[in-house]
């Protein structure tokens, strides 16, 4: 029995001459002298887990689940829990527990009581399931939830597809995060006209004064090259022809997929690596005309 006698405290109330002693097993306070059980099941106020530096014992806090602003309560609300026991752990009698289900029923449908509310845990419901789709991380999704909240707070929802305008608002989260994902991307997890995806991105770009930073081409280098099974060598070397293209200025206003395309097949010539066109316009999502478009202007630019 590990007995921590450091939690020392008054004199055993029974024989009055020992010293309290606390049990971290069993929970138990007793008597030191005479073994009296002053207390059982004393509740442990302490972490079960250990931790070595006050950076990992921060990390280990229990503060709840984070507040998130893709919830839409952002995590603040609380709820009946759906065990039927009370607060020492017993079990229900059976007149409560039809008493705490009803109360249980009316707390989940109160909730939601709010169209907003309702607008809300739809949209998120939908950008949840486009998150596990499309394998964006927290701090996309975080930004695409406060952007739809700034569009509901305009009214720009009114009278559009829910679904569109999430998908508008990923997409648009995507770019302002430098994320490589594409407008067809969005639109294949989403089963939306990427035409229609479009129009709500332009609305929110317009109403919302959304500063989008142009993509950059190095970011889509590694997505590409996964997809087409290149190797680590062919990767490196488009990544520095396209920092040469950067620097020469033959970047600009060029479609960032594409570009990256280019620079992929360039790179695989350069290494003898056996990809066609076609492999790695399909790997980028570009046609086999945008690769050769590009693949020559970077030769007569770069002098390759």
């Amino acid at each position: 029995m590990v007995v921590d006698r450091t939690l020392l405290s008054d004199k055993c109330p029974r024989c009055g001459k020992g010293p309290l002693v606390t049990d971290n097993a069993t929970g138990e306070m007793f008597c030191g002298n005479c073994g009296y059980v002053v207390s059982e099941r004393i509740e442990e106020l302490g972490p079960e887990w250990r931790a070595f530096s006050k950076e990992e014992h921060e990390d280990r806090s229990r503060t709840g689940i984070p507040t998130s602003l893709a919830m839409h309560d952002m995590g603040l609300a609380t709820v009946i829990g759906p065990i039927d026991k009370d607060a020492s752990g017993k079990p229900l009698s059976t007149a409560i527990r039809s008493t705490i289900e009803r109360l249980r029923t009316w707390d989940s449908r109160s909730q939601v009581h709010e169209p907003l509310d309702r607008n809300f845990r739809q949209a998120f419901s939908e950008l949840d399931r486009l998150k596990d789709k499309l394998a964006v991380g927290e701090s996309v999704i975080e930004k695409a939830a406060y952007i739809y909240r700034k569009a509901l707070e305009k009214g720009l929802v009114r009278g559009r597809s829910i679904s569109a305008l999430v998908a508008a608002v990923l997409y648009a989260a995507c770019r302002d995060t430098e994320t490589p994902r594409t407008l067809k991307d969005i639109a294949n997890a989403s089963n939306i006209k990427k035409k229609d995806i479009a129009r709500c991105y332009r609305l929110l770009i317009r109403e919302l004064d959304l500063q989008m930073p142009v993509v950059d081409p190095i970011k889509c280098v590694s997505r590409i090259a996964s997809k087409a099974g290149l190797s680590e060598k062919t990767k490196r070397t488009a990544i520095e022809i396209l920092k040469r293209a950067e620097e020469a200025k033959i970047s600009a206003g060029k479609d960032p997929m594409g570009l990256a395309a280019a620079a992929l097949y360039v790179a695989c010539v350069m290494h003898g690596e056996n990809k066609t066109q076609k492999d790695v316009a399909e790997a980028a999502g570009v046609t086999e005309v945008t690769i050769r478009n590009r693949y020559k202007g970077l030769k007569l630019a770069l002098k390759l």
